[in-house]
Protein backbone atom coordinates (compact mmCIF):
# COMPACT_ATOMS: atom_id res chain seq x y z
CA UNK A 1 0.00 0.00 0.00
CA UNK A 2 1.24 3.57 -0.76
CA UNK A 3 2.34 5.65 1.94
CA UNK A 4 0.42 8.51 2.56
CA UNK A 5 2.74 10.43 4.18
CA UNK A 6 5.39 10.85 1.41
CA UNK A 7 7.09 13.93 1.60
CA UNK A 8 6.69 15.92 -2.29
CA UNK A 9 10.12 16.97 -3.95
CA UNK A 10 10.85 20.30 -2.53
CA UNK A 11 7.97 20.96 -0.68
CA UNK A 12 9.09 23.66 2.05
CA UNK A 13 10.43 25.68 -1.13
CA UNK A 14 7.06 25.60 -3.28
CA UNK A 15 5.19 26.52 0.22
CA UNK A 16 7.66 29.54 0.46
CA UNK A 17 7.11 30.70 -3.37
CA UNK A 18 2.83 30.21 -3.04
CA UNK A 19 2.91 31.59 0.35
CA UNK A 20 3.15 35.11 -0.69
CA UNK A 21 0.24 35.16 -3.17
CA UNK A 22 -1.70 33.13 -0.53
CA UNK A 23 -1.75 35.91 2.57
CA UNK A 24 -5.37 37.18 2.66
CA UNK A 25 -8.77 36.03 2.85
CA UNK A 26 -10.19 34.15 0.72
CA UNK A 27 -7.04 33.15 -1.83
CA UNK A 28 -7.71 30.51 -3.90
CA UNK A 29 -4.68 27.58 -4.65
CA UNK A 30 -5.80 25.22 -7.09
CA UNK A 31 -3.19 21.98 -7.43
CA UNK A 32 -3.99 21.47 -10.57
CA UNK A 33 -1.67 17.49 -9.87
CA UNK A 34 -3.45 17.30 -6.70
CA UNK A 35 -1.93 13.00 -6.10
CA UNK A 36 -1.75 12.44 -2.85
CA UNK A 37 -2.50 16.22 -1.55
CA UNK A 38 0.92 16.49 0.09
CA UNK A 39 1.36 20.26 -1.50
CA UNK A 40 -2.22 21.34 -0.53
CA UNK A 41 -1.92 19.86 3.12
CA UNK A 42 1.63 21.75 3.45
CA UNK A 43 -0.69 25.05 2.41
CA UNK A 44 -3.63 24.44 4.08
CA UNK A 45 -1.44 24.24 7.17
CA UNK A 46 0.66 27.22 6.36
CA UNK A 47 -1.34 29.32 4.32
CA UNK A 48 -4.47 29.55 6.76
CA UNK A 49 -6.43 32.35 5.06
CA UNK A 50 -6.27 29.98 1.77
CA UNK A 51 -8.50 26.84 0.15
CA UNK A 52 -7.46 24.76 -2.37
CA UNK A 53 -9.40 23.40 -5.05
CA UNK A 54 -7.41 20.27 -6.03
CA UNK A 55 -7.55 18.44 -9.52
CA UNK A 56 -6.50 15.46 -10.44
CA UNK A 57 -7.79 13.32 -13.28
CA UNK A 58 -7.17 10.04 -11.02
CA UNK A 59 -10.29 8.93 -8.91
CA UNK A 60 -8.01 7.09 -6.99
CA UNK A 61 -5.47 9.60 -5.78
CA UNK A 62 -9.31 11.97 -5.04
CA UNK A 63 -10.51 9.53 -2.90
CA UNK A 64 -7.29 9.21 -1.03
CA UNK A 65 -7.01 12.90 -1.07
CA UNK A 66 -10.20 13.89 0.27
CA UNK A 67 -9.66 11.73 3.19
CA UNK A 68 -6.47 12.86 3.90
CA UNK A 69 -7.41 16.72 3.84
CA UNK A 70 -10.66 16.24 5.14
CA UNK A 71 -9.77 17.58 8.65
CA UNK A 72 -10.05 21.11 6.66
CA UNK A 73 -13.88 20.80 5.74
CA UNK A 74 -14.66 23.31 2.96
CA UNK A 75 -10.82 24.63 2.70
CA UNK A 76 -10.51 21.49 0.05
CA UNK A 77 -12.85 20.37 -2.85
CA UNK A 78 -11.19 17.57 -4.82
CA UNK A 79 -12.07 18.12 -8.68
CA UNK A 80 -11.80 14.91 -11.03
CA UNK A 81 -10.21 16.38 -14.25
CA UNK A 82 -7.15 17.14 -16.55
CA UNK A 83 -5.22 19.79 -15.86
CA UNK A 84 -6.09 21.93 -19.04
CA UNK A 85 -9.38 22.19 -18.25
CA UNK A 86 -8.30 24.62 -15.25
CA UNK A 87 -10.70 27.44 -17.51
CA UNK A 88 -14.01 24.92 -16.94
CA UNK A 89 -13.01 23.95 -13.26
CA UNK A 90 -12.44 27.82 -12.18
CA UNK A 91 -15.98 28.53 -14.34
CA UNK A 92 -18.11 25.52 -12.56
CA UNK A 93 -16.74 27.33 -9.15
CA UNK A 94 -17.74 30.23 -9.75
CA UNK A 95 -14.16 31.57 -10.02
CA UNK A 96 -13.28 34.74 -12.08
CA UNK A 97 -9.63 34.22 -11.32
CA UNK A 98 -7.65 32.28 -8.41
CA UNK A 99 -4.33 33.68 -6.59
CA UNK A 100 -1.76 30.73 -7.47
CA UNK A 101 -1.36 27.31 -9.94
CA UNK A 102 0.99 24.80 -8.70
CA UNK A 103 1.91 21.78 -10.94
CA UNK A 104 4.11 18.74 -9.70
CA UNK A 105 4.41 17.39 -13.05
CA UNK A 106 5.02 13.39 -13.80
CA UNK A 107 3.77 10.23 -12.36
CA UNK A 108 2.66 10.62 -8.86
CA UNK A 109 4.14 7.72 -5.95
CA UNK A 110 1.08 5.98 -5.05
CA UNK A 111 0.66 5.32 -9.06
CA UNK A 112 4.31 4.16 -8.61
CA UNK A 113 3.30 2.22 -5.94
CA UNK A 114 0.81 0.29 -7.10
CA UNK A 115 1.62 -2.60 -9.35
CA UNK A 116 -1.93 -3.19 -11.11
CA UNK A 117 -1.28 0.67 -12.24
CA UNK A 118 1.59 -0.74 -14.61
CA UNK A 119 3.62 2.47 -14.33
CA UNK A 120 7.00 0.80 -12.88
CA UNK A 121 8.98 -1.38 -14.13
CA UNK A 122 10.05 -3.56 -10.88
CA UNK A 123 6.99 -6.03 -11.00
CA UNK A 124 5.06 -8.08 -13.53
CA UNK A 125 1.95 -6.31 -13.72
CA UNK A 126 -0.33 -5.31 -16.46
CA UNK A 127 0.37 -2.22 -19.04
CA UNK A 128 -2.05 -0.20 -18.40
CA UNK A 129 -0.30 3.76 -17.24
CA UNK A 130 -3.29 5.77 -17.64
CA UNK A 131 -3.30 8.41 -15.00
CA UNK A 132 -7.29 8.15 -15.31
CA UNK A 133 -7.76 4.63 -15.63
CA UNK A 134 -11.32 4.40 -16.59
CA UNK A 135 -10.31 6.03 -20.06
CA UNK A 136 -8.60 6.10 -22.93
CA UNK A 137 -5.71 3.75 -25.03
CA UNK A 138 -3.30 1.70 -22.45
CA UNK A 139 0.10 1.22 -22.84
CA UNK A 140 -0.18 -2.62 -24.26
CA UNK A 141 -2.55 -0.64 -26.60
CA UNK A 142 0.61 1.52 -27.87
CA UNK A 143 2.90 -1.11 -28.03
CA UNK A 144 0.31 -3.46 -30.24
CA UNK A 145 -0.77 -0.85 -32.48
CA UNK A 146 1.65 1.26 -33.05
CA UNK A 147 3.81 1.68 -36.31
CA UNK A 148 7.32 0.57 -35.60
CA UNK A 149 8.45 4.37 -37.13
CA UNK A 150 5.66 5.76 -34.55
CA UNK A 151 7.04 4.02 -31.53
CA UNK A 152 10.53 4.68 -32.55
CA UNK A 153 9.34 8.68 -32.53
CA UNK A 154 8.12 8.58 -28.85
CA UNK A 155 10.28 6.71 -27.41
CA UNK A 156 13.19 8.84 -28.79
CA UNK A 157 11.00 12.25 -27.60
CA UNK A 158 9.38 11.13 -24.50
CA UNK A 159 12.25 8.95 -23.30
CA UNK A 160 15.21 10.60 -25.12
CA UNK A 161 16.19 6.79 -25.91
CA UNK A 162 19.44 6.52 -28.09
CA UNK A 163 18.24 2.91 -29.40
CA UNK A 164 14.51 3.91 -30.12
CA UNK A 165 14.79 2.61 -33.58
CA UNK A 166 15.97 -1.03 -32.34
CA UNK A 167 13.59 -1.22 -29.55
CA UNK A 168 10.32 0.10 -32.03
CA UNK A 169 11.63 -3.02 -34.42
CA UNK A 170 11.97 -5.80 -31.51
CA UNK A 171 8.53 -4.75 -30.00
CA UNK A 172 6.96 -4.85 -33.70
CA UNK A 173 8.81 -8.31 -34.43
CA UNK A 174 7.23 -9.72 -30.46
CA UNK A 175 3.88 -8.44 -30.74
CA UNK A 176 3.85 -10.42 -33.85
CA UNK A 177 3.98 -13.89 -31.87
CA UNK A 178 2.34 -12.74 -29.35
CA UNK A 179 0.58 -9.26 -28.00
CA UNK A 180 2.18 -7.46 -25.29
CA UNK A 181 0.17 -7.41 -21.40
CA UNK A 182 2.50 -7.13 -19.33
CA UNK A 183 5.12 -4.99 -18.25
CA UNK A 184 7.31 -8.21 -17.57
CA UNK A 185 7.80 -9.13 -21.19
CA UNK A 186 8.47 -5.66 -22.32
CA UNK A 187 11.64 -5.33 -19.60
CA UNK A 188 12.74 -9.00 -20.53
CA UNK A 189 12.82 -7.52 -24.20
CA UNK A 190 14.38 -4.58 -23.35
CA UNK A 191 17.50 -5.97 -21.74
CA UNK A 192 17.66 -8.74 -24.52
CA UNK A 193 17.84 -5.43 -27.34
CA UNK A 194 19.75 -2.91 -25.38
CA UNK A 195 23.38 -3.88 -24.88
CA UNK A 196 25.02 -4.40 -21.85
CA UNK A 197 27.73 -1.46 -22.00
CA UNK A 198 24.42 0.79 -22.92
CA UNK A 199 22.59 -0.78 -19.77
CA UNK A 200 25.51 0.13 -17.23
CA UNK A 201 24.82 4.06 -17.24
CA UNK A 202 21.42 5.97 -16.84
CA UNK A 203 19.72 3.82 -14.60
CA UNK A 204 17.26 0.62 -15.09
CA UNK A 205 17.09 -0.02 -19.14
CA UNK A 206 13.50 0.04 -18.71
CA UNK A 207 13.17 3.43 -17.57
CA UNK A 208 13.05 5.54 -20.61
CA UNK A 209 10.94 3.07 -22.40
CA UNK A 210 8.53 3.37 -19.56
CA UNK A 211 8.39 7.27 -18.95
CA UNK A 212 7.91 7.46 -23.10
CA UNK A 213 4.95 4.91 -22.73
CA UNK A 214 3.68 6.83 -19.58
CA UNK A 215 3.91 10.22 -21.41
CA UNK A 216 2.01 9.13 -24.85
CA UNK A 217 -0.75 7.63 -22.96
CA UNK A 218 -1.73 10.41 -21.18
CA UNK A 219 -0.51 12.59 -24.00
CA UNK A 220 1.45 14.67 -21.10
CA UNK A 221 2.93 17.05 -23.47
CA UNK A 222 -0.08 18.82 -25.10
CA UNK A 223 -2.12 18.40 -22.51
CA UNK A 224 1.05 20.61 -20.64
CA UNK A 225 1.16 22.72 -23.28
CA UNK A 226 -2.36 23.81 -23.33
CA UNK A 227 -2.35 23.86 -19.42
CA UNK A 228 0.34 26.50 -18.54
CA UNK A 229 -1.21 29.16 -20.36
CA UNK A 230 -4.23 28.48 -18.95
CA UNK A 231 -2.72 28.81 -15.40
CA UNK A 232 -0.84 32.03 -16.54
CA UNK A 233 -4.68 33.47 -17.50
CA UNK A 234 -6.02 32.61 -14.24
CA UNK A 235 -4.34 34.29 -12.21
CA UNK A 236 -5.02 37.70 -10.73
CA UNK A 237 -2.74 40.47 -9.83
CA UNK A 238 0.07 39.15 -7.01
CA UNK A 239 -1.23 35.98 -7.99
CA UNK A 240 1.58 33.29 -8.76
CA UNK A 241 2.02 29.84 -11.05
CA UNK A 242 4.33 27.55 -9.83
CA UNK A 243 5.68 24.50 -11.97
CA UNK A 244 7.80 21.85 -10.74
CA UNK A 245 8.66 19.84 -13.83
CA UNK A 246 11.10 16.41 -14.32
CA UNK A 247 11.72 15.99 -17.91
CA UNK A 248 13.91 18.41 -20.74
CA UNK A 249 10.61 18.40 -22.84
CA UNK A 250 8.42 19.52 -19.93
CA UNK A 251 10.86 22.42 -18.41
CA UNK A 252 11.49 23.77 -21.82
CA UNK A 253 8.14 24.08 -22.54
CA UNK A 254 7.52 25.58 -19.29
CA UNK A 255 10.71 27.87 -19.45
CA UNK A 256 9.43 29.01 -23.09
CA UNK A 257 5.76 29.87 -22.24
CA UNK A 258 6.93 31.97 -18.29
CA UNK A 259 10.09 33.84 -20.65
CA UNK A 260 6.60 34.83 -23.19
CA UNK A 261 4.62 35.87 -20.82
CA UNK A 262 7.28 38.03 -18.71
CA UNK A 263 8.42 39.93 -22.24
CA UNK A 264 7.63 43.46 -23.02
CA UNK A 265 6.33 43.97 -26.06
CA UNK A 266 8.48 47.17 -26.47
CA UNK A 267 11.38 46.90 -29.13
CA UNK A 268 14.80 45.55 -27.98
CA UNK A 269 16.92 48.35 -28.72
CA UNK A 270 14.17 51.45 -27.20
CA UNK A 271 15.83 52.41 -24.05
CA UNK A 272 12.77 52.63 -21.81
CA UNK A 273 9.58 51.30 -21.55
CA UNK A 274 6.46 53.58 -21.80
CA UNK A 275 4.16 53.44 -19.32
CA UNK A 276 1.22 50.45 -20.20
CA UNK A 277 3.90 48.80 -22.05
CA UNK A 278 5.36 46.93 -18.67
CA UNK A 279 5.37 42.90 -18.60
CA UNK A 280 2.28 41.93 -17.38
CA UNK A 281 4.20 39.30 -15.53
CA UNK A 282 7.66 38.77 -13.69
CA UNK A 283 10.07 35.69 -13.33
CA UNK A 284 9.90 34.78 -9.22
CA UNK A 285 12.85 32.20 -10.16
CA UNK A 286 16.09 33.01 -11.61
CA UNK A 287 16.24 30.12 -13.94
CA UNK A 288 15.44 27.11 -12.73
CA UNK A 289 15.98 26.27 -9.25
CA UNK A 290 17.45 22.54 -8.19
CA UNK A 291 17.09 20.03 -4.80
CA UNK A 292 20.33 20.03 -3.35
CA UNK A 293 22.22 16.92 -2.43
CA UNK A 294 20.52 16.83 0.92
CA UNK A 295 17.31 16.58 0.25
CA UNK A 296 18.28 14.19 -3.36
CA UNK A 297 19.97 12.06 -0.59
CA UNK A 298 16.06 11.73 1.04
CA UNK A 299 14.37 11.02 -2.53
CA UNK A 300 15.95 10.39 -5.35
CA UNK A 301 12.72 11.62 -7.37
CA UNK A 302 14.19 15.20 -6.64
CA UNK A 303 18.05 14.47 -8.55
CA UNK A 304 15.85 15.69 -11.84
CA UNK A 305 13.41 18.20 -10.75
CA UNK A 306 13.28 21.80 -12.12
CA UNK A 307 11.41 24.17 -10.18
CA UNK A 308 10.04 27.84 -11.83
CA UNK A 309 7.64 30.35 -10.36
CA UNK A 310 6.17 33.37 -12.57
CA UNK A 311 3.78 36.50 -10.87
CA UNK A 312 1.59 38.34 -12.32
CA UNK A 313 2.10 42.00 -11.49
CA UNK A 314 -0.34 43.97 -13.88
CA UNK A 315 -4.06 42.92 -14.49
CA UNK A 316 -5.06 40.97 -17.36
CA UNK A 317 -6.00 42.69 -20.42
CA UNK A 318 -9.98 42.75 -20.22
CA UNK A 319 -9.95 42.78 -16.60
CA UNK A 320 -11.37 45.35 -14.15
Amino acid sequence: MTNPRHVPVLLDRVVALLAPALDHADAVLVDATLGLGGHSEAVLASCELARVVGIDRDEQALELSRERLAPYGDRFTGVHAVYDEIPDVLADLGLSEVDAVLFDLGVSSMQLDLPERGFAYAVDAPLDMRMDSGSGPTAADVLNTYEAADLARILKQYGEERLARRIADAIVRERAKEPFTTSGRLVALLYEVIPAPARRTGGHPAKRTFQALRMEVNDELRVLERAIPAAIDAIGVGGRVVVESYHSLEDRMVKRAFTAASASDVPPDLPFVPEGHEPALRLVTRGAEQADAAEIALNPRAASVRLRAIERVRPREGAA
